[in-house]
């Protein structure tokens, strides 16, 4: 199989995973080289993510490696064996490559969660909303760049609006709701956008209010995405180095305790569509 020049995130993952399971049972790459036939230097390619892995190869690591974990191997069965040829794909040479990975998290994900504090979560985002953001972006984009960061972001939210959707929770706090971004008008089409959403049976929107005493949470936002399995899960935070794709146990479990300390400070569905009605009334 050729070597990949640039693999994707998700084979990044699934290379990262085989490592773990490797690194755990205490067997050396070329002992687990010997076990395919292969080399230490293709074991440390598929472990890299720049050579691919058959199911049977998968599998047989797996069961050197002494993983009992079924539903784990099938879901990384599952990422090796995936050919998908996404929409996103055409972005490919036109946006950065985290905007290609996290569109192809998106699509594999389980379930979704977000929480953010200044801005409206991206798959609830009108194009208004998402153009404004983007053209503040320095260095500026050039409008060809730009038109397809906006399009981009659009089609992302086919996950939550398919026919078979992710479930989908935002938490959201009150300041990115006060926030006009694109003016007055373009925003109130923001907050009603958020409220039609928030009628389908798979989305959940909460309001974190400003009222709330005693909140020191707003360093919490994230991006989460579910996978096959728990251990598959992965976290997506924007850093000033640009975009981090986050999945080791311990970290996992940290945000995994973030959300739901956010959760469950915010007000209920009911409360929460109350509360961005209200706003939109007021603009």
């Amino acid at each position: 199989m050729a070597r990949r020049k640039q693999p994707t995130a998700r084979q990044e993952r699934l290379g990262a995973e085989l490592r773990k399971l490797r690194e755990a049972a205490g067997i050396k790459g070329r002992e687990a080289a010997a076990l395919l036939g292969a080399d230490s230097a293709q074991i440390s390619q598929i472990e890299f993510g720049t050579a691919g892995v058959s199911e049977e190869r998968v599998r047989r690591l797996a069961a050197h490696y002494a993983c009992n974990d079924t539903d784990l191997v099938d879901g990384l069965v599952a990422m090796a064996t995936d050919r998908t040829h996404g929409w996103w794909e055409e972005y490919r040479g036109l946006l950065p490559t985290s905007f290609l990975d996290l569109s192809e998290l998106e699509h594999h994900a389980t379930y979704r969660r977000d929480v953010d504090f200044l801005h409206i979560p991206g798959l609830l985002q009108t194009e208004d909303y998402a153009r404004r953001l983007f053209e503040f972006t320095t260095p500026e984009l050039p409008e060809s760049e730009l038109d397809a960061c906006v399009n981009h972001r659009m089609r992302r939210r086919l996950v939550i609006e398919d026919p078979a959707p992710i479930p989908y929770e935002a938490v959201v706090h009150e300041a990115a709701l006060h926030i006009r971004v694109g003016g007055r008008t373009a925003f109130r089409s923001q907050l009603i956008r958020i409220l039609e959403l928030a009628d389908a049976d798979n989305v959940t929107v909460r309001v974190i209010p400003f009222d709330l005493d005693d909140f020191a949470g707003a360093g919490s936002s994230m991006v989460y995405a579910g996978g096959a399995v728990p251990l598959l899960d992965t976290v997506v935070r924007d850093a000033p180095h640009g975009t981090m794709f986050i999945d080791s146990a311990a970290q996992l479990d940290h945000f995994r305790t973030l959300f739901r300390k956010v959760q469950r400070v915010s007000l209920d569905c009911d409360r929460s569509r109350d509360a961005i009605h209200q706003l939109a009334k007021e603009l």
